[in-house]
């Protein structure tokens, strides 16, 4: 077993180090969307609707009785889904993957703006948690996932432009298509934690806030 385990963190290892500007491309598109998410956050002056919503968010959980989220859980997969397709649709194609960058940008962007959100209505301590509980969690298989998923993406881009032998191409399709298939594995993990661990921290915990 420890082998086994010393041997994926190898080969992960040199595919980090054999591919690292795509992964430094990738985590730097992903880190600018953080950072404009909370910078549009601080800049906005609608902060009396995103006070509204946070707080309405709160109120919804409170009255939410028996922890059933399998609605929450199946619209997650649905959107889950729906990403990994078009990330692997867009990575295929040589104009595509502009539309890679965007989603990682997006996704970035996404998560700095929640983050931000919660520390402006619930306070540095009191969001700081709430963020822990609602956000970091499952984003530990998530986040990870779309990088390597968007390196896999723009592996392909440099294969299919630098090497036009239809043969190899289809050898990168075929490897890109499989990181995808494990990629949507761990997202679909990824909403399980993100409805069976998440949310019912957040109901035993949401009175506090």
């Amino acid at each position: 077993m420890r082998k086994r385990k010393n041997e994926i963190f190898t080969i992960v290892k040199e595919d980090i180090e054999n591919n690292l500007k795509s992964y430094a491309i990738i985590v730097i598109l992903f880190a600018v969307g953080i950072f404009l998410g909370v910078v549009i956050i601080n800049q906005t002056e609608a902060k009396g609707e995103i006070e509204k919503y946070i707080n309405t968010y709160i109120d919804e959980t409170k009255t939410i009785e028996n922890g059933d989220y399998s609605g929450e859980l199946q619209n997650d997969i649905k959107n889950n889904i729906a990403l990994v397709f078009l990330l692997w649709f867009a990575g295929t194609t040589i104009i595509g993957i502009p539309i890679v960058f965007g989603i990682i940008l997006f996704r970035g962007f996404c998560l700095g703006y929640t983050i931000a959100s919660c520390v402006y209505v619930l306070g540095r301590v009191k969001g700081l948690i709430f963020i822990l509980i609602t956000v970091f969690i499952q984003n530990i298989i998530f986040i990870p996932s779309i990088i390597i998923l968007g390196v896999s993406c723009i592996k392909l881009y440099n294969s299919i432009v630098k090497d036009r032998r239809k043969e190899n191409i289809k050898i990168s399709i075929i490897k890109h298509s499989l990181i995808t298939l494990m990629v949507l594995v761990a997202l679909i993990v990824s909403s399980f934690i993100k409805t069976e661990v998440s949310y019912r921290l957040i109901i035993n915990l949401i009175k506090y806030f």
